[in-house]
Order: structure tokens, then sequence, then C-alpha cells
């Protein structure tokens, strides 16, 4: 199998995209403020005692509004106002390159109030400014923090906050007015998963990973070629250590200073935006990293993690789990989800680790975790956190989605508060996925003796708003490329995959593909390379690309595989037992007779010909095979439109005799 040197196929641009700086926000009413200039730190504050009230209530849902640092002018200066919230904290101070990183010059002003906000107004601190929090801490230890709200860090390895705005005109206004419609449960969603720093690198200088702007330069078009709706970025917020692939955040307000700057980001999404595409970001409220310069004992006490670490430290991840139970982080988290939707338009936010965070023993042995005030192992915090965000997303931003990665069998995930549940729109289905490709991994010959481990998902398939994910989890840490858990010789494990991306995208649900998965990328992922576009020189993996472009045109023109993606209403087997042949048939509706589809899976490598199939009267034809020779399949179709005979068959009135093609899947539509 063709696995030559990893290079890009696609030149990307040069430099990156610039964007004008925006002026400073003048401040024409300036509450709750005096000015003493004998000191290097004004008292100054854009918090109103309601947005405290909000804030320690649990329910101020755009602290990023308020808190961090917010470029102002007050009485005609231009300066910095910076907030941040450290109660047991002895002092705060500012420190940076504009003080030359002095300890005690620029002492904040702890507020009269107990919400243990420390702020103030520091003159001629300008955009680009470097600095950091220096805190004393509960028991006097010297701390030095980033900036939870800051809105740009440095680059990593270095570890400072960056004074910085979120200004930008946007020009994506069509594609905002018409996402709720677009996006609708009952319309196509088929979203591209992909790894920002490894989808491409600069083919020049493998080391250096690409900026925003240059992404969306190759990105763009290649997501409208190959049909997907959705994009899913892996996380893109500021993070230190590269091998997390984002998940271990410091920087939650931050898009990565690795590939630009904020409004560089802006610019991918809008890009994206323009072409009518969705951007789904990965967002991590789970855990954050013990990293010296993040959330971790911010004020020398367990202020976002919960102090009791049988509750607060993940054992799996090493890294600490927020207090869903304490009000002040409910909001910083809440606020977090709104300002990505808010600021960056995003479309949805796919949630990550949901059933860590339901569960207190989660991933722990007896006696390594504790219990709710009931006694029991479920997380109430976590529980209405998730509620409110929910809620609130869904309360203030028109077509976007909340998708859960949800391993547990925990019930409602999908249904709304109101009706009992978390008011997520959709929940990975991590038992379809695994019980997917433990069949796929079993020789052909064995196939008879697991049949129903591909009926079993109809079972359970419409209890949640379902999404197939074939993510970046199945490709890595031994798991295997996608191709290379398929059994068989080469042209085997190419039809085998063909097969069952064929059966992913014809099963209900919406779906989701990892980046490289869609051409059939030999090696595991390895988020220090690009991926190896060099493949589609040869004919399988691009015929594997051609396959995944025609499936998502499938998806997105036949409205029975999406009209109902949620219900029983779109789905029926025809033929669910036929073990010994390893074939399975069945039929996608939508709301109109017409649109109705015929799908037979053959997976064995045997051709079966004049296989008869029960069907509705009429005359059927052939709409996709994925035996096409331009997907490197040996040609077995059915050319001619099949009427149907008066035969009963599967329990049905009618049938046909139709070719099936070995490890392959055809498509029938009434004509």
């Amino acid at each position: 199998m063709a696995n030559t040197k990893k290079t890009s196929t696609t030149e990307p641009a040069k430099g990156i995209v610039k964007v004008k700086a925006t002026k400073p926000v003048v401040v024409e009413k300036i509450e709750n403020s005096f000015t003493d200039y004998s000191k290097s730190v004004w008292v100054h504050s854009l918090l109103t005692d309601f947005d405290i009230a909000l804030f320690v209530s649990g329910k101020h849902f755009r602290l990023y509004e308020k808190m961090g640092a917010h470029l102002l002018t007050v009485n005609k200066t231009a300066g910095t106002y910076f907030s941040v919230w450290a109660p047991n904290a002895q002092e705060v101070n500012v420190i940076g390159n504009f003080n030359e990183w002095n300890k005690e010059s620029h002492k904040l002003n702890k507020r009269w109030d107990a919400s243990g906000i420390w702020e103030g107004f520091i003159p001629h601190v300008t955009k680009g400014e470097v600095y950091k929090y220096y805190i004393k801490g509960f028991d006097g230890s010297d701390i030095e923090k980033g900036d939870p709200f800051a809105l740009l860090w440095e680059h990593p390895p270095q570890k400072a906050s960056i004074v910085w705005d979120t200004a930008y005109t946007w020009k994506d206004k069509d594609w905002l007015k018409k996402r709720e419609k677009l996006t609708a449960l009952d319309k196509p969603m088929s979203v591209y998963e992909l790894h920002l720093g490894s989808w491409q690198r600069d083919p020049s200088n493998p080391e250096r990973v690409l900026s925003y702007g240059e992404i969306a330069t190759s990105l763009v078009p290649y997501i409208l070629d190959m049909g997907f709706t959705h994009v899913e970025l892996m996380p893109i917020m500021e993070y230190p250590y590269y091998p997390s692939w984002g998940y271990q955040i410091t920087g939650y307000f931050a898009a990565s200073s690795r590939h630009g700057s904020p409004q560089d980001l802006m610019y991918l999404i809008e890009e994206l935006h323009k072409k009518d595409i969705g951007v789904i970001l990965d967002w991590v409220p789970s855990h954050f990293p013990g990293d010296a310069n993040g959330l971790f004992s911010f004020d020398g006490t367990h202020l976002y993690e919960h102090a009791d670490m049988r509750k607060g430290f993940h054992p799996d991840w090493k890294s600490y789990i927020f207090n869903y139970d304490r009000n002040e982080v409910r909001s910083f988290l809440i606020s977090n989800a709104m300002f990505w939707l808010d600021q960056f338009h995003a479309d949805g936010l796919r949630v990550d680790a949901v059933a860590s965070m339901l569960y207190f023993d989660f991933s722990r042995g007896e006696g390594e975790f504790g219990t709710n005030e009931y006694g029991g192992t479920e997380n109430l915090g976590a529980v209405k956190f998730l509620k409110d965000m929910n809620e609130a997303v869904y309360g203030n931003f028109k077509g976007v989605h909340t998708i859960a990665e949800e391993s547990s069998t925990y019930d409602g995930v999908t249904r709304p508060v109101f009706a009992g549940g978390l008011g997520f729109g959709m929940k990975w289905m991590m038992g379809w996925m695994n019980d997917t490709l433990k069949y796929f991994k079993n020789d052909p010959i064995a196939r008879k003796h697991h049949h129903h481990q591909l009926t079993f998902s109809m079972t359970y398939a419409f209890t949640e708003n379902f999404m197939l994910p074939f993510s970046h989890d199945e490709v890595v840490h031994g798991k295997s490329s996608m191709i290379y858990k398929m059994p068989g010789d080469e042209w085997q494990k190419f039809a085998n995959l063909r097969t069952l991306y064929a059966y992913m995208f014809t099963h209900p649900g919406t779906k989701l593909l990892f980046m490289g998965n869609e051409f059939a990328q030999t090696n595991e992922w390895n988020f220090t390379e690009s991926l190896s576009w060099d493949l589609l020189q040869h004919a399988p993996h691009k015929g594997m690309q051609e396959l995944v472009k025609a499936l998502n045109k499938l998806y997105r023109t036949e409205p029975a595989l999406y009209k109902y993606n949620f219900s029983y209403d779109g789905f029926e087997w025809i033929n669910a037992d036929d073990a010994d042949n390893s074939v399975f048939v069945y039929s996608r509706k939508s709301d109109k007779a017409k649109d109705t589809l015929i799908v037979v899976l053959n997976l064995t490598p045997v051709f079966r010909e004049t296989y008869r199939i029960g069907v509705p009267k009429g005359n059927w034809k052939e709409i996709f095979n994925t035996d096409t020779e331009a997907f490197y399949g040996s040609g077995k179709l059915n050319l001619k439109t099949l009427p149907s005979e008066n035969k009963p068959w599967d329990n049905q009135t009618q049938s046909i005799a139709v070719n099936i093609p070995p490890l392959g899947v055809c498509v029938f539509k009434k004509r």
C-alpha cells in the first residue's frame, strides 16, 4: 500500500493575514470611578452592582465584556482597565514590560463588596503590552498568573498575557441570517474534524505550522469541493503543551497565538461562512492543567477547582476538574461558551468529556471518588452548569448547536432542559462507533457470527439526537489508521472502508469524519506532521476521496437521508437477519414517499447476483454504488432500471432482484 514522504499538494498562501488595528474604545460616561493622579493605578470599574450580583449567583454570562484587560480612555488618557477574580489573595499587582516587571508598582484595588474582584485602570498601557498578575497568595506565597480573560497570550513556550481586543469588521451577515434554516435538525450535517497544526504544513519548512489566513486559503476551497457542511476545529484556545492537542487549556478566551491573532481566526471563520460552511469549536469545560500560569491554585487556594481531589483531580489526564458547585466558576465557563459564539461567530460547540463531568466515579476505583450531598456519584453542580449553559446558548443564538462527547448511559443528554434533560442539541453515538469498528475488524468469513453488532444500534438510535463520529480518537495511540482497521488484501481493505463510510452516511444521525480519513491516510494521525496529501497520486486513495465527496453529495441532496435524522419515521429494516450472507437491507424515508431510498449492504467479498429484496411497488434505479470504478471499485453496478415484480419478499408485496457488489453498498430510488 502506498505510503511515501508526507508533503502538501496545495501551496499555502504567503505570510499572515493582516488586520488593521482599531482605536481603543472611548468611554463617554464613567461610572464608579474617580481619578487620583498620585497613584499609578487609578480607581475605576466597568462592573456595576448588577454585574456583581449576577456573577456571584452564577448567572453572569457575558463576563468577557467586563473582566480581564480592556482598552479604554479615561479622562482623555488612554490605557487599560484590569479586573481579576482572586478573593483569597492578599494583594494583586499587574506586572509587565511597561513597569519592568516590578511587583509593587501597580497594585490593583480590591472591590468594596464581597465579590473578591481586584481592578483598576493603568494609564498608557496600550494594545500589545505583555503582562501577568503578580499575586500575594492566601498563604503569603508569591504567584505569577496569566489573565483568565486574556484575549491573547504569548506564543508558547512563553506564557504571559497580551493586552488585545476583538475588534473586527465582519462580512458574514448573509450566513448569520440563513444559519438557523441551514443548520436545523432536519437538515444535513456532515462535519470535517481537523487539527489546525497538522492538517497542512508549510512544504518548504515542515516544522512551521500555518497561520489562520494561510489555512483559509487551502481549507475553504477543499471543504467546499468535498461537500462537508461544517468543520470542527480541535481546541484553538491557548494551551501551553502542544502534545495535549489543545485539550489542556490555560487561555480560555484567547485564540492560540501559534497561528496568529484573534482577528486572523475571525478571518478564517468568516471565509468559511462566505461559502456557507459552519464552524464548530471543540470546547473543554471539563478540566484544565496544573500549569503554573493557568487557573490552578489561582490565588493560593483551590479557586476554580475542587479542594477535594477526589472530585477535583482527573487521574487519566493528570488535570484539575472545575468546581461546578461554585457560582462564580459557572459564570466564568458559561461566559466563555457565549464568548466564542458571540465574538467569533462560531456556529456550535462540541463539549469534550461530558461523562467525566457528570460522574465523580468516572475512571476511578472504589474509595477514590467523592459523592454528592445525597451520597450519590452524580456531580449535581456539573448537571446544573450544563443545563444553564445550554439554556444560555440556545436562548441567545439562532442556528447554533451544542454537541456532547458523552460516553455514558446518562438519560436525556439531548432532551430539552424544560423536559428534564441536559439540553444539548446532539450527542456523539459512541456505542455505534465502537460496535461498528468491532464488526468491520472481523474477517468477512466470520462476520455472520457477529451480524447483530450492526443491527443493535437501531434499538437505541432515536433515544437521543445522535452524531456518528469517526474522530481523531480512533486513529491514535496504537489504534491504527482507519484503512488498517480493515481486514483483507489491499483491494479488500479499501472496499471495506468504502462500505463502512457508505453505511455511516446512510445510517440515521449526523456525521463526523476526522481529517485524513477521507482519503484513507495510512499512518496514524501525527500532530507534528502534515497529512499525507501525496497519497492522492495513488488510485485507491484518490478513489476513497472521490467516494467521500460523492457520499456528501448524496447525503445533502437526498431528503430521505436527513429529513428524519433523529426519528423512527426515517428508517425501516427490510432484511436485518441474513447473517449467512452478511447482507443488510433497509430503507430511508422523508415525509414524501417519492424520496424513499433502499440501501443494500454486502459485507463479504462475494459478488451476489440476482439477490432478491422486498420493495414498494415501482421502478427502481440505482443512484449510488461503492463499487464504481472511479472509487477504485470493480464496476459491479446495476445499470438498468428494475421494475418491481409481484413476488412477495421481506414482508413486502413486491420485490426486485439486484446485483450486490463484493464488500459494497448500493442505493436504489424509485423512478
